[in-house]
């Protein structure tokens, strides 16, 4: 590699590379490489084709090789876009993807009120997305974010003190509803559901095992996260889960009463969650 280049030919060399490694749209990767390790925006990479980069290069061409290898692009530049917003992401947390925005949604849609005084509770905060959002979201209400992993925790921390919200959501290291002993009024989670053995994309590799799988049939943490959610009567759950997995779900709590239940899909059309709710 040289060590001058000017920014056309950066990106020449950078997608072939790419392209040798089977990278789709590699030159579009080659552009959103060179715009996060530059800290420029899409007007810059247009309108300097042929300026002349003077920073060292040294570290993106790390970020180039780490990217042929199929590691996550979030995980890299250490950013990921959710919500319309920017989030610090790295191996220590799954990466947010878009389905979730509509667990979200589906939150948004069973809670209208948005200045009631509640206590939201999270299991599997990963990196912190999802309270984050609700808590942008409902003012006056206060979170317990749950986690089983310190290093998703630390992911999670450096979100929370971005969006300065270290005051509404408090972090808890431990396995499902285990930490909690407050009165909770809505629970949402996007657990690992999974199946043990089910051969996955090599990118996802590179992301947290111990959240994507939830067992041996893969709805064994949901079944234990819908146990509490009936045995504390928690008004509100919304969860995500398995596309195969409604008719689990369904026959599972089918004999249970006082609950309804409602399912919701994701962009593609398939099932992606659902919300339990507890009448008493």
């Amino acid at each position: 590699m040289r060590s001058r280049y000017i920014v056309k030919d950066l990106l020449s060399d950078v997608s072939k590379t790419l392209e040798s490694s089977e990278i789709l749209r590699a030159q579009r990767e080659a552009q959103l490489l060179l715009m996060a390790y530059l800290n420029k925006d899409e007007l810059w990479l247009i309108t300097n084709q042929t300026t002349t980069i003077e920073k060292d290069l040294s570290p993106f061409f790390k970020w180039v090789e780490r990217r042929s290898c199929n590691e996550p692009f979030e995980y890299i530049t250490n950013s990921v876009s959710f919500y319309s917003q920017e989030f610090y992401v790295d191996n220590g947390a799954l990466i947010p993807r878009p389905e979730t925005e509509l667990l979200i949604d589906e939150v948004k849609k069973n809670l209208k009120e948005t200045t009631a005084s509640l206590t939201f509770g999270e299991v599997g905060v990963g990196s912190g997305i999802i309270s984050i959002i609700l808590a942008q979201h409902y003012k006056n209400a206060k979170f317990i974010a749950i986690d089983i992993s310190p290093k998703a925790l630390a992911v999670a921390k450096k979100n929370i003190e971005k969006f300065e919200l270290q005051d509404r959501i408090e972090l808890r290291e431990g396995s499902l509803l285990e930490p909690i002993n407050e009165k909770i009024d809505y629970l949402v989670s996007n657990p690992p559901y999974i199946e043990e053995g089910v051969a996955l994309e090599s990118n996802l590799s590179y992301e947290p095992q111990n959240a994507l799988f939830g067992g041996k049939v893969g709805d064994e943490i949901i079944r234990e996260l819908l146990d509490e959610v009936l045995k504390q009567k928690i008004k509100f759950f919304s969860c995500e889960m398995g596309y195969d997995q409604q008719d689990k779900i369904q026959n599972y709590i089918r004999n249970k009463n006082n609950t309804s239940l409602e399912f919701y899909k994701d962009y593609s059309g398939f099932d992606r969650g659902f919300t339990l709710k507890v009448t008493n």
